[in-house]
């Protein structure tokens, strides 16, 4: 039976009270021809509003191949794929679309120019003071029309689209429960907030804290976050003109960026809970915003600190959490043919008794590879009286060089027990019982002459294209494609014919 899926219902409106500019000198500019500054935008001023109408400041080709990331990077570089469509750089009077800052990606959204043609926003990035969007034209738009329907004073509607809001629903719950989490767990457990990340959907995102907590700690924290969730704490939003003194602002978010020229203060509250500067777009309230917390911290160790990460999930993705795991949990109880309740029992179960079955497989391996290292050590020498031979397996174990090496290690074994000093060379191979054009051989050689067990690596090298190499007594290697004893096994037999000693 298929899990139900909830969905997550925030307010359809923002209130009224929820944008506050406390400066009496500072006002949204009136001016078409003049862009908002971000932390003035109407992204940040309704968080909820889906569509805007406004007009166009400017619009140019961009000179960057892709738009900048909107992840964070990692330790490897990867190079951005060609574009397959050119890029413009939109500036607005005015968007919902948000600019990537605080520690939150950018939207993405919809353009519509005068004429009714709609154009996909694909980041949106924060210049100095301005929002930049990034419009990737698809293969039948034209860059001289687009020049001339974003020119400056054009009409423009602005939407964030479908997808478009459920990201925007998405950023906003974990941006705000992050608040939320960083003020309790100052706040009742005194531990800072160092960094936060907000992930990629559905990934639980995590704040960086500098020492660990307990499994109690951390239900504390969830049930206090939780009892102030149940009470419904509004949000609203406070800006002022900022003092061009203060460049840094305290705070898990990253403050306020030295390239940031917009002269807007943004300060997010969350009713007698927090006070903290950011430009993210936030829910109008906590309420429906039920935080879960992983019950594990993830300990991080650097150079010159240590800290850990704490997992937490809210909104939409603690909704699809829930639903996953429901959906993972029934389906292992069907396989396990037990009720939900019983999965870890039974499984444990599974697992005890694979490791049975493991021990014995190998005990049975090398009683196995011990008859086999008989067999080769009673064979017949050949006229020179050095023991050379090649024996080939079919095996659809995982890991069938594993064997041929038990095997390997049992005849050596049985060598030195009979103080034998007969020289040998031996090649074993072990093919899968359904083979292909991709199917792989494994060989193993062996012998008491290190000379001689190169010898056959390379001839085998040269005229089956084995891969492989070795040091020493030993050599192994793999064959790609169907192996045949009349074909590749004749091949090792003139090989190792041809082999003097």
């Amino acid at each position: 039976m298929a899990a139900a899926t909830a969905t997550l219902s925030p307010p359809s409106v923002t209130p009224p009270t929820y944008h506050r500019i406390v400066s009496p000198t500072l006002s949204i500019p009136a001016d078409p021809l003049q862009p908002i500054p971000v932390g003035l935008l109407a992204c940040q001023r309704d968080p909820l509003l889906r569509e805007l109408a406004t007009t166009a400041v400017s619009c140019r080709v961009s000179q960057s191949p892709a738009p900048p990331s909107n992840g964070r990077e990692g330790k490897k570089k990867k190079a951005a794929p060609a574009p397959t469509a050119p890029l413009l750089e939109v500036i607005l009077h005015d968007t919902i679309i948000f600019p990537e800052g605080g520690g939150q990606p950018s939207d993405v959204g919809i353009l519509t120019s005068s004429d009714g043609e709609q154009w996909d926003v694909v980041e949106a990035k924060r210049h100095g003071g301005h929002a930049v969007h990034y419009v990737r034209l698809k293969p039948e738009q034209n860059v001289d029309d687009a020049l001339r329907l974003f020119a400056p004073g054009a009409v423009v509607g602005v939407s964030l689209g479908e997808q478009g809001y459920k990201r925007r629903l998405d950023h906003a719950c974990m941006h705000t429960s992050q608040h939320l989490l960083s003020a309790v767990l100052e706040t009742r457990l005194n531990v800072e907030t160092l960094a936060w990340s907000l992930t990629a959907a559905p990934a639980p995102c995590y704040v960086e804290l500098a020492r660990g907590l307990t499994p109690e700690e951390i239900a504390y924290i969830q049930e206090e976050a939780n009892r102030l969730v149940f009470e419904g704490r509004s949000v609203h939003v406070e800006v002022e003109e900022l003092d061009p003194s203060v460049k840094v602002m305290s705070g898990p978010s990253v403050g306020i960026p030295s390239d940031y020229t917009g002269g807007v203060k943004r300060t997010v509250v969350i009713d007698g809970i927090d006070r903290n500067p950011c430009c993210g777009t936030h829910l109008p309230s906590i309420h429906n915003l039920q935080l879960f917390l992983l019950p594990n911290t993830e300990a991080l160790a650097r150079s010159t600190t240590s800290s850990v990460r704490l997992y937490f999930l809210a909104g939409p993705r603690l909704i699809a959490h829930l639903t996953s795991t429901h959906t993972f949990l029934t389906n292992t109880a069907g396989i396990m043919s037990c009720g939900a309740p019983q999965v870890p029992e039974r499984v444990q179960q599974v697992v005890d008794e694979r490791k049975k079955a493991t021990k014995r497989v190998e005990d049975l391996e090398a009683e196995l590879a011990a008859v086999l290292a008989d067999e080769i050590t009673n064979a017949t020498p050949r006229e020179g009286g050095e023991l050379v031979l090649h024996r080939h397996r079919i095996d659809d174990s995982a890991n069938p060089l594993t064997f041929l090496s038990a095997i390997s290690t049992a005849f050596v074994n049985k060598v030195a027990e009979k103080g034998s000093a007969t020289p040998y060379l031996i090649v074993l191979t072990s093919s899968p019982s359904a083979q292909s054009s991709t199917s792989t051989t494994v060989v193993l050689v062996f012998g008491s002459d290190d000379k001689k067990v190169k010898e056959a690596g390379d001839e085998l090298k040269a005229k089956l294209n084995v891969k492989g190499g070795g040091k020493g007594p030993r050599w192994s290697g793999k064959f790609t494609g169907v192996w045949k004893d009349g074909r590749e096994g004749a091949t090792v037999a003139s090989i190792l014919g041809s082999l003097t000693f």
